[in-house]
C-alpha cells in the first residue's frame, strides 16, 4: 500500500516486514518492535515481586521488579504518555533496557512494512517517545522507541533513589 499525504516521502524501509506488538493504554493503540520485548507478564504474577521505591523525581515510576537477577524500573504507560489513568493488567519487560512498561492489554501481533518519520507536528518530548508512525488496518499507529521511556537523567534519579543507603563506617581510634 502506497503512503499518501503527510506520511508520503518520509519513510524508512526495513529489510522486510517488521513484527510488532500492538498494545493498548487508555484506549490508545501503540506498536513496539517484537524484538524490543523480552517478555509479557500479568501484573498479578508480579504483585509479590514488585518493590516500591520512594522518590518523587520521576512520577511515572513507583516500583521496581527483579527478573533474572536484573532490576527493571516499572513505567506507568498512562502517566508516561499523558493519558487517563487506567488499571493496567500487563507489563512489557523490555530487552536491552532496564524498563518494564505497564499496559492495559495486548491487541495483537502485526507486521509493518515501513516506519514513517514523525511529522513536524510532533515537536516536544514526544519526539523521543516514538520511532515513527505505522499504517495498520487503515489506522495510523505510533511506533514506540524503547529508549524513550526513561531518559538518562531519569535513570540517574531512579538509581540514586533505589540504591541502598550507604553504611557509615565507625571511626576506629588511631593508635600512635
Amino acid at each position: 500500500m502506497k503512503a499518501t499525504g503527510a506520511l508520503a516521502g518520509r519513510e524508512r524501509k526495513a529489510p522486510g516486514p517488521e513484527p510488532v506488538i500492538l498494545f493498548v493504554i487508555a484506549k490508545q493503540i501503540f506498536a513496539i518492535a517484537a524484538d524490543d520485548v523480552q517478555e509479557i507478564r500479568s501484573t498479578d504474577s508480579l504483585a509479590g515481586g514488585a518493590n516500591e521505591i520512594g522518590q518523587a523525581q520521576v512520577a511515572k515510576v513507583r516500583h521496581t521488579i527483579l527478573r533474572n537477577r536484573r532490576t527493571y524500573y516499572v513505567v506507568n504507560g498512562a502517566v508516561h504518555f499523558g493519558l487517563l489513568a487506567t488499571r493496567p493488567s500487563l507489563v512489557l519487560i523490555l530487552r536491552q533496557r532496564r524498563v518494564a512498561v505497564l499496559v492495559d492489554r495486548i491487541e495483537r501481533m502485526a507486521e509493518i512494512p515501513v516506519v514513517h518519520d514523525l511529522p513536524r507536528a510532533f515537536a516536544g518530548t514526544e519526539r523521543h517517545w516514538y520511532r515513527g508512525l505505522a499504517y495498520i488496518d487503515n489506522r495510523v499507529i505510533p511506533v514506540v522507541d524503547p529508549a524513550g521511556f526513561l531518559t538518562g537523567e531519569e535513570l540517574g534519579h531512579l538509581d540514586r533513589a533505589s540504591a541502598p543507603p550507604a553504611v557509615e563506617q565507625a571511626e576506629s581510634p588511631v593508635r600512635q
